[in-house]
């Protein structure tokens, strides 16, 4: 994560909190340090497993229980793991299924820094619009 990434996404979402763009101010919070902006957080370690989750989704449909047990700083390095909590077929969709997910967020050091839960409408392997685009086998 670097300082750059943390103040383009402040300046992108608006949220001018001084714990993200103020280093003077921030070394003078309880942190020590400027903040991380949480929306990134969330956003990278959820952009982490749409390799392995979500990139043959349909659509997000939706995250509980986002939890953010400890700051991350400029200069940690994000990892996400997963757990998938149920999955069934969709009863509106025949092409579709529903995936819930526990994921996990954790810094280089394996601080825990997100948790949270989401939802996600997930194409079958013959909904696909990817369907017949690769060769059998590969």
């Amino acid at each position: 994560m670097t300082e750059t990434d943390n103040i383009w996404f402040t300046l992108l979402t608006c949220n001018m909190n001084m714990n993200h763009v103020n280093n003077e101010y921030a070394e003078r919070t309880e942190f020590g340090r400027a903040l991380f902006n949480s929306g990134m957080t969330m956003a990278i370690v959820n952009g982490l497993t749409v390799a392995d989750i979500s990139d043959n989704a349909v659509a997000n449909l939706g995250w509980d229980e986002v939890r953010l047990p400890h700051p991350v700083y400029v200069g940690d390095t994000l990892y996400a793991e997963s757990t998938i909590l149920s999955k069934r077929p969709s009863e509106s969709r025949p092409y579709a299924g529903l995936v819930h997910v526990a994921t996990r967020g954790y810094t280089q050091e394996g601080t825990t820094v997100i948790t949270f839960k989401r939802t996600a409408m997930i194409y079958t392997r013959e909904g696909s619009p990817k369907a017949g685009l690769r060769p059998a086998g590969s």
